[in-house]
């Protein structure tokens, strides 16, 4: 009896510990999630998407071992918009982060706080492009504003500090160095988020000898007269030869500039060029110009017999080069990151997601940058791993978002989605239990009069069509059949052939507007506070 009476006790004693062994292993049953954003990284320069531009084996790995989002899109083809709608779940007229202009009010909800609250230790390191220290993560380390490739400015934890090095490398050293020292009894979700390939192009020194001496496919478009779509295309400032700068973003030096006759596009190219090589070390900044004054010596050589056919294949050339070559470093620390995951036993329960915060113009259509709702710059590149429930080498045609991405998330972490999120949660997609989803995606763009002057617009895609509305100055509709002219070349919204399609189309397009609380009126308040700023 006395035994028995010692054992009754001690089991009393060990329920308690027992309950919390219990809980403790239900919190590591969570997956981790890594959440790696890149910036302007168009999908055709990931080259599991097939387009043969460049090799990006350490990406590539997540399409092989996980899920390849053919026709992932955004909400809105803008650097730090796209960044408030990863985090609130919500579209950019509701998180009030509509251009790049706005403030973005930090009180509001995001995943990473609801997170938190639920047991998640959190950390945002690199790019974020929005004002105010960052709620929601215990640990951050963002860059200011855009950030620069060489020997940036960091705001970790509030403090202002100039770290020597790479950008790309450091973002990976900093993000590899806070897992590393990380509370190992929490489940984990740090937001990974490279400036690269951010405008203006500088690639890591053990990149520019290679990457310098490529020749890039051209796009069939990239002569494109826009004869087929209407003013907003006509009168972007996008064109590579015309308005991309030629000293910031062709790297031409600004004294050569003037020895050649060249004009400034924009008032801060030299600006541009000068700051962002001074910001080198002279170490630096030799071996830099080991590789690219032989490669303006022959530009100044050949530039007054060029005709504006070849200026425009050579600046094409160059950018790409560059861009290309930003990327090589973000695929670097991709493997780092992912053979991290695999040394410390992190593998089969960490989600791995890479992404861009839109897509990008490589030449098509003659262009740089995104902002339109055309293709290039409304599909994202997006690429899932998670081991302990996905099947690898799957490739997805589903109309997700990233207005999708929060929702997802705390679905995977077993966290209550907020009833005001406007996302869903693709979870079932990934897995395969449930193959359903939306018919149609809702995208708007409001930055204009602005840089690159994209007209304001706001509109649908379906599997096969695109309705675009650009209004303010003007009021054009534009209507695409993307199975017949998968490049956008023709607006068939006034032909005959397309009537019926039309009125579905801008039926769908009201219902998502009233499903989404958009209206003609806020594009207005929208509107007048951005022309109210810049009187």
């Amino acid at each position: 009896m006395k035994w028995l009476l010692i054992t009754g006790g001690m089991l009393t004693m060990l329920l308690p510990l027992m309950a919390t062994a219990q809980a403790d292993a239900g919190i590591k049953k969570r997956p981790n999630i890594v959440y790696i954003m890149s910036d302007d990284h168009g999908y055709q320069a990931v080259s599991a998407y097939g387009y043969g531009l460049n090799h990006t084996p350490n990406i590539d790995r997540l399409a092989e071992e996980g899920v390849l989002f053919t026709r992932a899109t955004v909400t809105n083809s803008l650097c730090a918009p796209s960044r408030a709608v990863l985090l609130t779940g919500k579209h950019s007229f509701i998180n009030g982060k509509v251009d790049n202009e706005a403030r973005f009010n930090w009180n509001q909800d995001n995943f990473a706080k609801q997170l938190q609250q639920h047991g998640y230790q959190t950390a945002l390191i690199g790019k974020i492009h929005m004002d105010g220290l960052p709620q929601g993560f215990d640990y951050s380390a963002v860059l200011i504003d855009q950030g620069e490739y060489y020997n940036p400015n960091f705001i970790i934890n509030g403090k202002k500090q100039q770290v020597p090095g790479y950008v790309t490398d450091l973002t990976t050293d900093m993000t590899l160095d806070w897992m590393a020292k990380r509370d190992t009894s929490k489940p984990f979700c740090v937001l990974f988020h490279q400036k690269a390939p951010h405008r203006e192009w500088l690639p890591a020194l053990r990149h520019i000898a290679a990457y310098t001496k490529l020749n890039v496919k051209e796009p069939a478009t990239l002569f494109d007269d826009y004869k087929g779509r209407g003013t907003a295309a006509r009168t972007a400032e996008m064109n590579i030869l015309k308005d991309m700068n030629w000293a910031g973003d062709s790297k031409v030096p600004p004294a050569m500039m003037d020895e050649l006759g060249l004009k400034q596009t924009l008032t801060w190219d030299k600006a541009a060029y000068n700051n962002n090589l001074g910001r080198m070390t002279p170490e630096e900044r030799r071996a830099w110009d080991t590789v690219y004054n032989p490669i303006m010596a022959d530009f100044k050589k050949r530039y007054p017999a060029m005709s504006r056919t070849e200026l425009m294949r050579w600046r094409y050339q160059r950018y790409m080069q560059d861009y290309l070559g930003t990327v090589a470093a973000v695929d670097d620390g991709v493997g780092r990151l992912l053979d991290f995951l695999k040394t410390n036993g992190l593998e089969e329960n960490t989600i791995v997601i890479y992404t861009s915060d839109q897509g990008f113009y490589l030449g098509e259509h003659g262009w740089f940058d995104k902002r339109f709702m055309y293709e290039e710059s409304l599909r994202t590149p997006l690429l899932i791993r998670y081991p302990a429930e996905i099947a690898g080498g799957k490739r997805s045609g589903a109309l997700v978002q990233n207005l999708d991405f929060a929702p997802t998330l705390l679905d995977y972490a077993g966290v209550p989605v907020p009833e005001d999120m406007q996302g869903r949660s693709f979870r079932k997609l990934l897995n395969g239990t449930d193959t359903s989803w939306r018919d149609a995606v809702y995208y708007t763009y409001y930055e204009y009069p602005s840089i690159h002057m994209v007209k304001r617009h706001y509109g649908v895609r379906t599997d096969r069509y695109k309705l675009i509305h650009f209004y303010y100055d003007v009021d054009e509709w534009e209507l695409y059949d993307l199975q017949k002219d998968p490049h956008e070349m023709k607006n068939v919204y006034n032909d005959p052939a397309y009537i019926s399609v039309r009125k579905t189309l801008h039926k769908k397009l009201e219902q998502l507007r009233k499903q989404y609380g958009d209206s003609d009126q806020q594009d207005q308040s929208f509107l007048k506070q951005a022309l109210k700023k810049s009187s």
